[in-house]
């Protein structure tokens, strides 16, 4: 191989995007300049793991290899921290702070709220709710319950919220950054480290989001290799076709209801999607519910929900957990309540699963 060619990376998702990119690169660099890895979050759905380690490689003669967070450590650090600070700062309590969610700089801090206790979102501010001083044996107990599950499960997405002591929420998403950016940044380092020339192609669209509407088709980084997003002025009618172009199958899930197929169920879940996941897949429900038990008991309130409700704001941590708990969720989303009437098959008129099924009809 010649070393001073450049090699495309291709992160694979499972998703129809990072596929058309895979493709792409494939027909433009060939089989022995293209590298291909994905994340392992533990957070994925059977089937697009099975997308991702068995048809993709045997479909395309390729090998994905696999990155994977370690947060041991960072756990074992957080089981000193609790059991050294915590008894301290739960007896004395915790007084509340504005936190400033946007880069309004003129926009002055507002007055303590009349109970601090509770949650509350002013503006571009977010109140982080006070602490009630608790007893010894109260706080005894917290760190008891917290150091009980703060052990490595091998899971990275659940481990990475028992450190933490919470879930990712759509105004903190640290597990992008977290379970997929840096493990796949250190897989780019070793790869450079080897003297080679890479490409880190990303299958980045900018009528995804509005988020990404500016997404450049190619831009340098720090580390010193270049981004390329071949595929960023495509439709996703484009996608689908040119998948299609190369007779090779998309995730089973868009045929099941899914427009997206990363995590299983994301944070930032419509209720199409959610709706969706518990007829289908009720052992998702099951494992996420079992999940908020055991981050809530790593957390000093007792309580977290990998999804928000709208009305659980404005309470405590207790209130914002009867309302936004996976089962609550669930049966928010069979209602018309905050959106489109979903039947009980999930179909409907939301946001999900019904847009993308539109484009795996045959022309």
């Amino acid at each position: 191989m010649n070393t001073t060619a450049p090699i495309a990376v291709v992160s694979m998702s499972g998703g129809k995007d990072s596929l058309a990119t895979a493709l792409k690169a494939i027909d433009e660099y060939g089989h022995d300049r293209c590298r291909f890895v994905t994340a392992d979050t533990g957070h994925e759905h059977e089937l697009t793991i099975a997308h991702l380690s068995d048809y993709l490689p045997r479909r395309l003669n390729i090998q994905i290899d696999v990155v994977k967070a370690d947060f041991s450590a960072d756990i074992a650090r957080k089981r000193v921290y609790v059991a050294e600070k915590w008894p301290a700062k739960l007896v004395n309590g915790k007084p509340g702070k504005w936190v400033r969610l946007g880069s309004v700089e003129e926009e002055a801090e507002p007055p303590t709220p009349g109970n601090p206790y509770l949650g509350a979102v002013i503006g571009g501010w977010v109140w982080s709710p006070a602490v009630r001083p608790m007893s010894a044996d109260e706080a005894a107990e917290v760190v008891a319950r917290a150091l009980s599950v703060l052990h490595p499960t091998g899971i990275a997405f659940l481990d990475l919220c028992l450190w933490k002591g919470r879930f990712p929420s759509r105004k903190a998403q640290f597990c992008t950054q977290m379970l997929k950016r840096f493990p796949l940044d250190r897989y780019m380092i070793d790869l450079a480290s080897q003297g080679r020339r890479l490409e880190s192609w990303q299958g980045v669209r900018r009528d995804e989001s509005h988020a990404r509407r500016n997404a450049a088709e190619r831009e340098m980084t720090p580390e010193g290799w270049e981004i390329v997003r071949p595929i960023v002025t495509w439709t996703a009618r484009e996608v689908v076709d040119f998948v299609r172009s190369h007779g090779v199958d998309l995730n089973p899930l868009y045929s099941q209801g899914c427009d997206r197929v990363g995590c299983m169920l994301c944070i930032n879940a419509g209720k199409d999607e959610i709706v969706n996941a518990a007829r289908r897949w009720p052992e998702h429900i099951e494992r996420i519910r079992e999940w908020e038990r055991l981050v809530g008991m790593a957390c000093k309130r007792g309580f977290s929900t990998l999804l928000h409700h709208a009305d659980g704001e404005g309470g405590d941590a207790e209130h914002a957990y009867r309302h936004s708990n996976i089962d609550s969720m669930v049966a928010w989303s069979r209602t018309t309540r905050g959106g489109a009437c979903l039947r009980p098959d999930g179909a409907g008129r939301g946001h999900g699963g019904r847009g993308l099924q539109l484009l795996l009809r045959p022309l």
